[in-house]
């Protein structure tokens, strides 16, 4: 394996691990900022590394980049993504950034994914 490197893909609303410039991982999101909100908030529902590629760390490493640059941009957390509640939990220091999910945000995850395009 090379180095890897990890960047927001904000176009496909994702972050993206890439190995020499393949995508092995991805930490996809949606980000909810409605007008009645404080802060806008970004919704994680889904988090996967290659098969290849399991059992090194980088979908915590993954998952670290992707939540530092969420709360950097002063976004809060919505944890859908198993792998990131797991995370999260682990990493009591994200506590002050994150919002539990609601229905409405299940809502707002199902209704988004149903109106995209394939790419």
């Amino acid at each position: 394996m090379t180095t890897t490197t990890i960047t927001n893909n904000a176009d496909r609303s994702r972050y993206e691990m890439l190995d020499a410039g393949v995508v092995i991982g991805k930490a996809a999101y949606l980000d909810d900022v409605a007008a009645d909100q404080v802060s806008g908030q970004r919704i994680f529902y889904h988090t996967v590394i290659d098969e290849a590629y399991g059992g090194r760390g980088l979908a915590g490493q993954l998952a670290a980049r992707a939540l530092d640059e969420t709360v950097a941009a002063g976004l809060l957390i919505v944890p859908v993504c198993p792998f990131i509640k797991k995370y999260l939990g682990k990493h009591p220091g994200y506590a002050a950034n994150v919002v539990a999910p609601t229905p409405a945000h299940l809502e707002f995850v199902r209704a988004s994914l149903s109106r995209r395009v394939p790419r």
